[in-house]
This record gives structure tokens, C-alpha cells and sequence, in this order.
């Protein structure tokens, strides 16, 4: 049996990732975050070029949750 977390989290594709959040303004600059190791925590099929990368939802939202800035706290 599937927990609900399994259920509720799905994988996205690098493209699906930037279609359907909006800091996310093209495959390259995910792909750069992935390479400059500050982007979001991601899944890969395969070493090297063959492997295809996926994004699971909650590490997308748990990234950009850790840049949220809370106004009326410490200066940015």
C-alpha cells in the first residue's frame, strides 16, 4: 500500500518544474542551480548525461520555503 506522502508527492521534470513555478525561469537556470549544487534536492536516473533528473514536489517547496523573506523582521 502507497503511503499518502508517496501519493502527494509527485515527480516533475525540469520543464514541468519551471511551468508550474514561476522563480523558475528556464530549464538552464534549474540546470545551473543543479550544477552550482544550490538548487533544490533532486533525483537522477543515471551517472552522467543519460541520467534523467526529476524534482519532487516537496523539495521544490521546501527550497523556495527556505527563501521565503518575513517582512517586518531583520533587514534581507
Amino acid at each position: 500500500m502507497a503511503s499518502i506522502r508517496g501519493v502527494l508527492d509527485d515527480l516533475l521534470s525540469p520543464s514541468e518544474v519551471c511551468a508550474q513555478y514561476r522563480p523558475f525561469a528556464s530549464t538552464q537556470a534549474l540546470a545551473d542551480l543543479r550544477y552550482k549544487g544550490v538548487g533544490p534536492a533532486y533525483i537522477k536516473t543515471a551517472e552522467g548525461r543519460a541520467g534523467r533528473v526529476f524534482y519532487r514536489r516537496s523539495a521544490i517547496e521546501k527550497w523556495l520555503d527556505e527563501r521565503t523573506v518575513q517582512t517586518g523582521g531583520a533587514a534581507a
